[in-house]
């Protein structure tokens, strides 16, 4: 990638980011709905339209103030409502629902390897949209399934973990995104070579030896 910005950078961004975002949250919302839970489809967000998914604050708002602040972009798409009563097998079942989103970036990202390693596409502005793609899934799947509350990770640590672990996990989900957004950037030079590692190994496994 190169290191300045242009306009085809930015528009490889945004549409990678807007497809992505809107097949994650769909995503979150069909295993709802096969769960269910109809609370996402009744609200509109049983839908790849990606505007239906866009919150003004943390999808908008949050990631200008951080770059205006030189500080690491991190956004987040308007969460998908689910009714915890509704979901059939409790704890397992909203586990399912949540982990789907980061899994449905993954599978996002292995169709773009297949793709790039065709060689059928070899230059120009759609190669280069592939592989801002293919990172941002990547990245989108290690960052969700990270397990600390309110990310979708930290619903499968809900579904597996003793009582005692989960009271501290509703203590700090209570807290809201902003908890999150604080210990990353507190713990961002211990976590993030660890993130960096695993986005690039899996991006390696996915594409060996390729370069775009």
């Amino acid at each position: 990638m190169p290191s300045s910005i242009s306009i085809e950078n930015l528009a490889a961004v945004i549409i990678s980011l807007l497809l992505a975002m809107a097949v994650h949250e769909a995503t979150h919302a069909f295993v709802a709905h096969r769960l269910g839970d109809t609370t996402a489809a009744e609200e509109g967000r049983l839908t790849l339209n990606p505007f239906k998914h866009v919150d003004l604050y943390t999808t908008i708002l949050l990631p200008i103030i951080l770059l205006i602040l030189g500080l690491p972009l991190i956004l987040a798409a308007k969460p998908v409502p689910f009714d915890p009563t509704q979901v059939r097998h409790g704890e397992y079942g909203a586990a399912l629902m949540a982990i789907a989103g980061p899994f449905s970036n993954l599978g996002l990202a292995a169709v773009t390897a297949l793709i790039l390693r065709s060689g059928a596409i070899t230059g120009g502005f759609l190669l280069e949209l592939l592989g801002v793609f293919l990172m941002l899934n990547v990245a989108l799947f290690v960052f969700n399934m990270i397990p600390i509350p309110p990310l979708d990770g930290s619903r499968l640590l809900y579904a597996f973990a003793p009582e005692p672990i989960q009271k501290i996990m509703y203590q700090i989900e209570s807290m809201g995104f902003l908890f999150i957004l604080l210990i990353l950037l507190l713990l961002l030079p211990i976590v993030g070579p660890i993130l960096a590692n695993i986005n690039s190994s899996i991006i390696h496994f996915l594409v060996p030896n390729l370069q775009f």
